[in-house]
């Protein structure tokens, strides 16, 4: 029985549509929002230079949406676990850190993720120090005196930290400087600086960014530098390493993608990545906090990675922390 005019038509429709769907082109990227994920609690350096890196992010994608993720907790392990969980569809980043992708692998024996094999890096963002501050009232005015008060009363000074990295530049000063004082964990920086503030804390090393707000409040004073050199945003608080030769931490801020995320996704992001670096405006803003931008993109940025495991694990064991 042959088909109607009609159904054979009909027919004939049906049969042409999987090949009208292979023919259609696949977007391309981006086509809906990019999810920037910050390890840590808002208002934070790490919230700052991932909102930063965002505005700059929509500007170069014209019509594109960023949204940033604040997913704070245990030392930047559960933002850092929810991008390895994520679709690596190329909508999903990491803010990473010297924390999530080197201090943690020495720090914690059940780290739930491995940050060379579970995440595609993208590229440095930049790096900076940290500063060692104290109450303006507090009985030393330089390091040296510090130092000469804390030999003076073994024991009885101690310090907060928010990281599982911020705790690494005070026990290894410890270390270096053979002196006896305590740590205390904090969730986040502004809690830690409240404390120092109220007399409860003596001292702490934060990161430049958060010191450079910080340090504009009377009540609070620079001793020194964890970089190799003066900071130009302190340019006369000395390095630590003028006391002690060779004592030199540094962090960094970067982008990291889940593992699988698609090759032409992470090398475009990369050059954006490097593009943000030499933007005058992005650099103009981190470097007012102390953060110095620095593009290190594609293997040069895996192999970055694979050698701040190694310098952490380094000053981890030199500075005797004892791991989770």
């Amino acid at each position: 029985m042959k088909a109607c005019p009609r159904r054979r038509s009909v027919l004939m429709s049906l049969a042409a549509i999987p090949l009208v769907l292979r023919a259609q082109p696949a977007q391309p990227w981006p086509n809906k929002p990019i999810s920037i994920v910050v390890p840590s609690a808002a208002g934070g350096a790490a919230d700052f230079v991932g909102r930063t890196f965002g505005h700059f992010l929509s500007g170069a994608l014209p019509g594109s949406s960023v949204v940033v993720d604040d997913r704070p907790g245990a030392g930047g392990i559960l933002g850092t676990q929810y991008v390895k969980a994520a679709q690596p569809d190329g909508y999903t980043f990491l803010v990473s850190t010297n924390s999530t992708h080197a201090a943690n692998v020495s720090l914690y024996r059940n780290l739930k993720y491995d940050p060379v094999k579970d995440f595609a890096q993208v590229g440095l963002l930049g790096t900076y120090a940290s500063v060692l501050v104290v109450r303006k009232d507090a009985p030393y005015k330089t390091l040296g005196e510090f130092i000469e008060f804390a030999r003076a009363q073994p024991g009885k000074l101690n310090y907060g930290y928010y990281s599982s990295s911020s705790q690494v530049p005070a026990e290894l000063f410890r270390t270096m400087a053979k002196l006896q004082f305590t740590g205390a964990s904090y969730k986040a920086i502004t809690q830690v600086l409240t404390d120092l503030m109220g007399g409860q804390l003596d001292f702490v090393f934060i990161d430049t960014l958060s010191a450079s707000p910080a340090l504009q409040n009377d009540r609070l004073r620079a001793l020194a530098v964890t970089s190799g050199r003066p900071l130009n945003s302190l340019p006369h608080v000395p390095p630590v390493s003028t006391t002690f030769p060779g004592y030199e931490v540094l962090g960094w801020f970067g982008l990291s993608a889940p593992a699988g995320t698609p090759k032409s996704v992470v090398e475009k992001m990369a050059s954006l990545v490097r593009g943000a670096t030499e933007d005058a405006a992005f650099r103009r803003s981190v470097e007012e906090r102390g953060l110095t931008p620095r593009a290190i993109i594609g293997s040069d940025f895996d192999r970055f990675v694979k050698e701040d495991i190694a310098r952490w694990a380094d000053w981890i064991k030199l500075a005797g922390i004892e791991v989770q």
